[in-house]
């Protein structure tokens, strides 16, 4: 256009655009206002309605008694170490001080994966024990771990699973005592059963990864059938094996025997809910009733912590 025509159609074109402009605004108006409207109708509350039920999922007693073991060990100085289900036979057992011939390796024990294409053997890990392998052979002493998880042997009864769940501790420096262990073991009772007082009793035992082995035993009383009460009375029951790492052990994960030394310790997290929380089947664990899971469930937000209680 001549600057003549710009001067008279300019105008006209600014007006135009201005009406474009307000008529697309005045539609996205109209369009968030039908879409606000749309969204308040289909979340609409009818306050008529009854409640809601209360929510029926639980916490499963495994879960908690894991939690309520964590939170003591923690409370105690140990940090908590993973692996995997799925293991090296060299980490499940020669590591460990386990021979070739030892009865636990034998297939009717032990759940052993196809073999590699290298002609090894995995199995599926007969305790979590690997796991204080695994953290010997990549961290240098002082070492204070527990490794809870599950284990896996083939055995199935009312008081045995062919999975199963095991909490074991491992404690490396250059002064660790059965004094110790002693002391570690009867803390972590205490606080568990939540009594003032255990009292422990201890037994020579044998296991390939420790010298001395030791077995430990619970004063407890059973006189009323179906209730244990620990603390107390003239009975005893046995809670953990335990032991001095062998300095094989400690050589073999790359750590010197002669200037360390450690102790272990473990034992059943599945063992420990059924007597604490007066379960006497192991096998509804691994069942998914729901009436029995509702029944010794915990609530979702019940987290056990030692000041607020652990079963609380």
């Amino acid at each position: 256009m001549s600057p003549e025509e710009r001067k008279a159609n300019g105008p006209l074109f600014n007006t135009l655009r201005d009406r474009v402009t307000e008529a697309i605004a005045a539609r996205k108006t109209e369009l968030q206002t039908e879409a606000l409207n749309a969204r308040l109708a289909s979340e609409r509350i009818d306050v008529t309605l009854p409640v809601r039920p209360e929510p029926q999922g639980t916490i499963h007693p495994v879960s908690q008694v894991l939690d309520e073991v964590t939170a003591i060990f923690a409370d105690l100085g140990f940090a908590v170490a993973e692996g995997p289900d799925i293991e090296f036979d060299d980490y499940n057992f020669t590591k460990l001080n386990i021979p070739p011939d030892h009865p636990a390796r034998q297939m009717h024990d032990t759940f052993y994966v196809a073999k590699q294409g290298d002609g090894s053997r995995h199995v599926l890990r007969t305790h979590t024990s690997p796991v204080q392998v695994r953290t010997m052979l990549k961290q240098k002493p002082p070492i204070r771990i527990i490794s809870p998880g599950r284990a896996y042997r083939v055995d199935s009864d009312a008081t045995h699973s062919p999975m199963f769940h095991q909490y074991e501790g491992l404690v490396i420096d250059e002064s660790a005592s059965l004094a110790n262990l002693k002391w570690v073991l009867e803390e972590f009772y205490k606080a568990f059963f939540e009594v003032a007082q255990v009292e422990l009793r201890a037994r020579p035992s044998y296991f390939p990864f420790t010298e001395p082995s030791v077995e430990w035993d619970l004063r407890c009383d059973r006189s009323v059938p179906g209730r244990i009460v620990f603390g107390q009375g003239n009975d005893w029951l046995e809670l953990a094996g335990s032991g001095m790492v062998h300095p094989r052990v400690l050589e073999m994960c790359g750590i010197d025997s002669g200037r360390y030394q450690g102790f272990a310790f473990g034992g059943g997290l599945d063992r420990l809910a059924m007597l604490k929380y007066g379960i006497p089947d192991i096998r509804p664990f691994f069942e998914s009733d729901l009436r029995w899971l509702r029944h010794f469930g915990f609530a979702a937000l019940d987290v056990p912590t030692l000041d607020g209680g652990l079963s609380r």
